[in-house]
């Protein structure tokens, strides 16, 4: 599907398999291991992906197959041009998505925060996190809190770690989207 300003590129396949409401974003990721891990646990979990571009590494389809392994072809990947084309579609979809930024610069922990069905949870480079800029526009920020010295861990590792407890959190009190499994 493309967005008819052809700065935003859904790239979902008849077999994808969004069901959850929240999403995961990741700005300008360095790392295709890192991101392909992420599409594989967004296919396996049900949460869509949105990656805001450009990226550190040849981030086509064949590279990211590469990465993601066979699991691309379930993932529900969003790929925008830049970050105001991200922006644009969170604004369009009705309700407008919340943007929470993960961060080591937040106060309040993953686990004390509260996760709606219209999350978009946001995360930075691998190499640098989010620009000031956009931890200047006042979103909701989060962190996972680590021990003293610690400076971050793994991206992919933290996404599971969030969408983890977005779901949990989720199936509390919202009104979440689910796929029945076989097991």
């Amino acid at each position: 599907l493309r967005n008819p300003d052809d700065r935003t590129v859904t790239d979902a396949p008849a077999n994808a398999i969004p069901t959850r409401a929240f999403r995961i974003a990741l700005y300008q990721p360095d790392i295709a291991g890192n991101t392909g891990t992420i599409l594989r646990t967004a296919a396996c979990l049900g949460f869509g992906v949105d990656l805001i571009e450009p990226a550190g590494f040849d981030a086509t389809d064949r590279a990211l197959r590469r990465a993601g392994m066979d699991y691309l072809e379930m993932a529900a990947l969003t790929r925008h041009v830049d970050w105001a084309a991200f922006l644009a579609a969170c604004r369009a979809e009705g309700p407008p998505r919340r943007i929470v930024i993960a961060t080591t610069r937040a106060e309040t922990s993953y686990r004390d925060f509260t996760f709606t069905p219209q999350d978009t949870i946001l995360f930075g480079r691998e190499s640098a996190g989010l620009p000031d800029a956009i931890h200047a526009m006042g979103f909701p920020a989060i962190t996972i809190p680590m021990h003293p010295g610690a400076r971050s861990l793994n991206l992919a590792i933290s996404v599971a770690i969030i969408a983890a407890e977005a779901e949990r959190s989720g199936e509390r009190g919202s009104k979440w989207i689910h796929r029945q499994r076989n097991i």
